[in-house]
């Protein structure tokens, strides 16, 4: 794995450019503006841009989110979510028609279609884990006990991420629960990165594609699943793991992956 300095040094080796959001783009608070920069000019360059991210929400709720930030409309033609894949096995009845809801009230539009299939955990064909209850936030022993006597279902994570850093507050994600969840020896059904099915969503076999994230477990994983280049940016959700970049290599032999580049942010 090499340090890149420039983005503009190997943009024009790829069409297409998957790009983490958070982590990458903005960091829960505020956008990134060398990031932004970065993709005006991978814009002005005809390179195709998506945004493929690990938010148990549907697309148009995670666009509507990047205007409030000022992101730039015109950036945001290809927008992919692990929500809005989830959401289209969901309203397809894919693990059963009833379910129970695990996570908090702001995720509910990736079951708008199907809300009146949302019942109680004893009644439901599958649970459908979007993030932690608002009142349980920080406690995954609550969710050992609440789940324990429940592992005969399945279980459906529209968050693979365990993770995530709002501005400099770390927060749990779904991807946490789930992992109590087939620590209990239950079965997972995941959506998002590092799984195949997302990135169908987003290109074609024959692009020459690089892929841009910060989280080792989700976004470089995914992209050595699906054999494509990638840069790892080290400050994102990994900073704390690292005191200086000559331990990155030992950070990717812990996580079992391989990048081909890092910056510390995106830039071009």
């Amino acid at each position: 794995m090499k340090e890149l300095d420039h983005l503009s040094d190997i943009y024009k080796n790829y069409e297409t450019f998957v790009i983490d959001l958070w982590g990458v783009i903005h960091n829960g608070v505020i956008l990134n503006s060398k990031a932004i920069e970065a993709i005006e000019h991978l814009k002005n360059n005809s390179k195709k841009i998506v945004f493929l991210s690990n938010a148990p929400r549907p697309s148009s709720k995670v666009i509507n989110f990047l205007l409030k930030m000022k992101m730039d409309r015109k950036f945001l033609t290809n927008v992919m979510t692990s929500g809005e894949a989830a959401m289209h096995a969901i309203n397809n009845n894919r693990f059963g028609k009833f379910f129970f809801h695990l996570g908090p009230p702001r995720d509910e539009s990736v079951f708008e279609k199907v809300k009146d299939n949302k019942t109680d955990l004893e009644s439901c064909d599958f649970i459908l884990c979007t993030g932690l209850f608002d009142k349980h936030e920080n406690d995954l022993e609550y969710y050992k006990k609440f789940l324990e006597k429940h592992i005969t279902k399945k279980l459906v994570c529209t968050n693979p991420d365990l993770t995530v850093h709002r501005g400099n507050i770390e927060e749990l994600c779904a991807g946490s629960v789930a992992k109590v969840f087939e620590d209990l020896g239950g079965e997972v059904i995941y959506f998002g990165k590092p799984y195949e099915e997302v990135y169908k969503m987003c290109f074609n076999s024959n692009e020459k594609v690089l892929a841009i994230g910060d989280n080792l477990r989700t976004d470089i994983k995914g992209a050595n699943n699906l054999n494509i280049d990638c840069i790892f940016i080290s400050e994102g959700v990994h900073r704390e793991e690292f005191k200086d970049i000559s331990q990155l290599d030992n950070l990717l032999k812990k996580y079992k992956v391989r990048a081909n580049f890092f910056q510390r942010e995106l830039k071009w």
